[in-house]
């Protein structure tokens, strides 16, 4: 007779294999739009145009860097429960949908605060007032500054290093907010924006988001739940001027951006 441990280790065994094979078909997907947005990109270069994805000597690398701005350098941006890991349920919903949140972050680099509209993210907004309500984030920082390209500032990893996350997943959302993508897969992300870092897979949002700090173009898989008031924004601008500690296009900020309290309230 299977015990209740044992079907839930068997149910969580299944859910890592899904997982997996997601990850490979979305790499597949990747990989197919890298090669063909990069042979365009080489025949704008001859007319003369250098740009960095044409004249870095590595144009897969380069591309595949823009286009998946929110995710970790590794394939994956959140942490992925292991196979004999059982993964945790999406909190029960708790916050009024038609309602309006702000989120306030109190970071070493000035206050951060946006606005979240429930009745469009659901599910992202009641997953944020959960973490925030049980101090998730609290002593937490921003791991990733990214400066060419695309502009970004991403938080909201426990482990400050890209693969932290909830232990459990959230469903895309309000993807069709930035309009239709064009020929190049992407959209603009506007400065203000704040937007759900995934896996590069569906539905694999955790805890990660990023600040976008100038506009951005991105494929129209990121969640965009917030948008940051004026003088938030100009402090993460403050952030990405600084640059990435050590110099280059992509890393941990030069400016700390430590995370002292971070709360989520009905307005």
């Amino acid at each position: 007779m299977v015990t209740s441990d044992q079907r839930r280790r068997q149910l969580a065994r299944e859910k890592y294999e899904r997982q997996q094979r997601r990850r490979e078909d979305a790499r597949r997907r990747t990989r197919r739009l890298t090669l063909a947005i990069t042979s365009a990109v080489a025949v704008v270069a001859v007319i003369g145009g250098a740009t960095y994805l044409a004249t870095s000597g590595n144009d897969d690398k380069d591309k595949k860097d823009k286009t998946d701005a929110a995710a970790s350098q590794s394939p994956s941006a959140e942490a992925s429960p292991s196979p004999t890991e059982e993964a945790k349920p999406e909190p029960a919903m708790k916050i009024d949908k038609k309602a309006t949140y702000t989120m306030s972050l109190k970071t070493s680099q000035g206050d951060i605060a946006f606005t979240m509209d429930a009745s469009k993210t659901p599910h992202t907004t009641n997953s944020f007032k959960s973490l925030a309500d049980k101090k998730f984030f609290d002593g937490t920082k921003c791991h990733r500054l990214t400066t060419e390209n695309i502009y970004v500032l991403q938080c909201g990893d426990p482990k400050g290093d890209g693969t932290g996350g909830p232990g459990y997943t959230i469903p895309d959302e309000n993807l069709t907010a930035l309009g239709k993508a064009g020929a190049d897969g992407s959209v603009t992300y506007p400065a203000g924006t704040v937007a759900m870092a995934n896996t590069g897979q569906e539905h694999t949002g955790g805890s990660q988001f990023f600040l976008v700090y100038k506009d951005s173009k991105l494929p129209p898989t990121y969640t965009p739940f917030g948008t940051m008031d004026a003088k938030s924004l100009k402090a993460v601008q403050a952030v990405g001027k600084a640059g990435v500690d050590g110099g280059g296009p992509d890393g941990a900020p030069k400016k700390a951006v430590n995370i002292s309290k971070l709360t989520v309230d009905k307005k």
